[in-house]
């Protein structure tokens, strides 16, 4: 039998995109799981967390940033993300007259915009998320020097990891700012950074324990910010996850709340110790019996669908999962964005007329 030679660039592309959809898709799935404590129901549709729906608009957000960096030539893109937050908020009816007043400056012109405000699953309420929430109600974003709240909550990482898909942009600086935006303590701020370092590393190929352990070498350098204390926290998790693996007192003691370093280490140290293929789904279900298992499930799920790509997710969970589509679509858009530009730019044409619309950057 004749074999055609793969195009090395098309194998690349290939594994980015695998990794990208596995890793939102696999966010999702954790956060279910985890909310359920792993007992789903036999059948019927799986309901999303809020920490996905916030998700959702992170992926978003950071397309628009994309393609407003590229027809105008500037951006920041925690602001776009700040904008993207204040959609799902009006979707929920929270300050929604207030927001709508915000973003049209006045004028009498629909918003929110883009395809992702017409899904249905995104207005519903999906649980409590406070500090996002009171974030939100300020209108205007918080900074690192001026945040919004003084929480430490987990959501500030959930709904960042989306940015570890986008390795131009995913620096310890831009994740900070990005957790700020709603999350003002430091610590939550460094676990957002910390989880999307992994969770880049994770697409490489290596497995999962020396992808983690590779990221864990750099964790200084990619976040100057981070303390030895922080440093030897993830190496314990790390390798606890292959000398101890699967130990619920371990899975306690790494994660006994729902703040944003619980879910980091909870989460570390359940993929670690269930790093094979095969295993995602044990992975998820031992997850979700941590304290708060929607939020370490959810860090378990990102890690894992990376490494593995969405291929490797349990199909039974993926295929019911109300918002699998809208989360393949979205990782499939991003990694298309920053590979190929489908609205163009201010100087070339684009080859796709509706991604404006479906995105647009104004």
């Amino acid at each position: 039998m004749n074999y055609v030679k793969a195009d090395p660039e098309k194998v690349r592309r290939g594994r980015t995109d695998s990794a990208a959809r596995g890793m939102l898709i696999g966010l999702a799935l954790g956060e279910t799981l985890g909310n359920a404590r792993g007992a789903v129901p036999a059948d019927g549709p799986l309901r999303a967390g809020v920490c996905t729906q916030l998700a959702c608009f992170t992926a978003e957000g950071l397309i628009r940033a994309s393609v407003r960096m590229d027809h105008r030539g500037i951006g920041h893109p925690p602001s776009v993300l700040w904008h993207a937050y204040c959609r799902w908020a009006a979707l929920q009816g929270i300050e929604a007259d207030r927001m709508r007043e915000r973003w049209t400056m006045g004028l009498d012109r629909p918003w929110p915009t883009g395809w992702l405000a017409e899904v249905p699953a995104l207005a519903e309420r999906r649980g409590s998320a406070p500090a996002t929430v009171a974030a939100l109600t300020r209108i205007e974003q918080g900074t690192l020097t001026e945040p919004a709240t003084p929480s430490r909550g987990w959501h500030a990482l959930g709904r960042t990891l989306p940015v570890a898909a986008v390795p131009a942009w995913c620096s310890g600086a831009t994740v900070r700012e990005t957790a700020a935006l709603t999350h003002g303590d430091p610590a939550a701020q460094s676990a957002a950074a910390h989880a999307a370092l992994l969770a880049r590393h994770c697409p490489t190929g290596d497995g999962v324990h020396d992808a983690f352990a590779t990221a864990l070498s750099e964790l200084r350098s990619f976040d100057p910010k981070a303390t030895a204390d922080e440093l030897d926290r993830l190496t314990t998790a790390l390798r606890h996850g292959a000398d101890r693996p699967g130990d619920p007192a371990a899975l306690a003691h790494f994660a006994p709340d729902r703040t944003a370093p619980s879910a980091l280490l909870g989460g570390l140290y359940a993929a670690a110790s269930f790093p094979e293929r095969a295993q995602v789904d044990a992975a998820l279900r031992f997850a979700s019996g941590a304290p708060d298992g929607g939020a370490v499930a959810c860090v378990t799920g990102a890690l894992l669908g990376a490494a593995h790509g969405v291929e490797a997710l349990p199909v039974h969970l993926v295929s019911r999962h109300e918002l699998s589509w809208v989360l393949d679509t979205l990782a499939r858009d991003l990694v298309v964005q920053f590979a190929d530009s489908p609205c163009g730019s201010e100087w070339t044409e684009g080859w796709d007329p509706n991604w404006w619309n479906r995105y647009p950057g104004g």
